[in-house]
């Protein structure tokens, strides 16, 4: 259950009759859905005119907040990465699940003062998710750089022989160091041709050393080979390996630079580590804040249900027949996709004889 509908009905003598009325059409008649009541504080309601433009207002408002609640929730995604499954669990609203904060929703007096006129409140809820929205951007951005130059050394550090970093693979003692004549190369050899690069790597070009290969490293398809010749020979020593499907890697020998490259990835996993904590608080923190405010703007003239899907349609048809006197135009506008009434802002929006808004608790697209 994670979707939600917020209808307002008209009252009858008493707001326990609506509830009455609407129960009995909804529930307990033909259990079309679960139902609860939505409390809602007496706020300030203003003029008219202000009414009506606060209406368009508010209706921009709600799907900027719902686009940074379903950021900061598909983000926590992102940063859990291998615990997705437990992602939910951390999306909570004042400490409890979604779910459980909608159907038993209590205006935070707080937060929203209901003595603030319903312009103020709206204000209030903007400059909150825009702070929001603001830190969220300068909080990915440093993380997602962090996480992507730590990718990038990690993806240096596998692969292919013929691409990847071979610092973690080679030793000092397999190189011919500091000779003003000699230099020991690192050659990858498929597997197929292993024979081949025996019989023939003293002979690719002249000045190679005799028996002076050694196999370092295999993986799949490849393995690592030494081999050490004189200096003036190694363009035409590169030029036939590479005739003869051999690959000369360019590689030279350097300790400091091989440390260097090892350190800054322990400093940037260290560094990953520390973030990922706060940024994850964070996150459950900002969460919960984002939706508390989405609701509390739906939260100006509702009644809460929480539909079975298969009985949408039928549930759609019994509040139609139940409020359609409301509208007389409604009837025949109910099946249309969309519809143009001046200063209402309904075109290409579904249309009802009373107050409906929709609240989706699913807000995570996993790819």
């Amino acid at each position: 259950m994670t979707e939600f509908w917020l209808i307002s009905a008209p009252g009858e003598k008493t707001c326990q009759q609506t509830w009455d009325k609407i129960m009995t059409a909804t529930t307990r008649t033909n259990n079309l859905s679960t139902n609860n009541k939505f409390n809602i504080p007496d706020l300030k309601v203003g003029t008219l005119d202000v009414l009506v433009g606060l209406s368009d207002e508010l209706a921009k408002l709600d799907a900027f907040v719902e686009s940074v609640v379903k950021k900061v929730a598909q983000y926590m995604a992102d940063v859990l990465e291998d615990s997705r499954d437990k992602v939910q669990e951390n999306l909570l609203a004042n400490g409890v699940d979604l779910v459980t904060y909608v159907t038993r929703f209590q205006w935070d007096m707080a937060k929203y003062p209901i003595k603030q006129s319903l312009k103020n409140i709206s204000e209030i809820v903007s400059k909150q998710v825009s702070q929001i929205d603001n830190d969220l951007k300068a909080r990915a951005s440093a993380y997602n750089n962090l996480k992507g130059n730590l990718q990038n050394l990690e993806r240096k550090n596998a692969g292919s022989l013929l691409t990847r970093s071979l610092a973690d693979i080679v030793k000092k003692e397999n190189f011919v160091l500091d000779s003003e004549y000699l230099i020991t190369m690192l050659v990858v050899v498929p597997k197929t041709n292993y024979a081949d690069w025996q019989h023939t790597y003293e002979t690719l070009s002249e000045m190679v050393v005799p028996r002076s290969t050694n196999l370092l490293f295999e993986d799949q398809d490849s393995g690592l080979f030494t081999v050490t010749l004189f200096r003036k020979a190694i363009d035409d020593f590169r030029l036939k390996a590479r005739e003869n499907k051999f690959t000369v890697r360019d590689f030279q020998y350097n300790e400091e630079e091989m440390k260097a490259d090892k350190e800054e990835m322990t400093r940037l996993s260290t560094d990953k580590k520390k973030q990922f904590g706060p940024l994850v608080r964070w996150l459950k923190v900002n969460f919960s804040e984002a939706f508390i405010a989405w609701i509390h703007i739906k939260a100006l003239r509702v009644f809460v249900e929480s539909p079975n899907k298969k009985n949408m349609k039928k549930l759609r048809e019994v509040l139609n027949d139940l409020y359609k006197h409301l509208d007389s135009s409604a009837a025949a506008i109910i099946d249309q996709s969309a519809m143009d009434i001046p200063g209402l802002n309904l075109s290409q929006q579904e249309y009802y004889p009373y107050v409906y808004y929709k609240i989706d608790c699913n807000l995570l697209d996993f790819k």
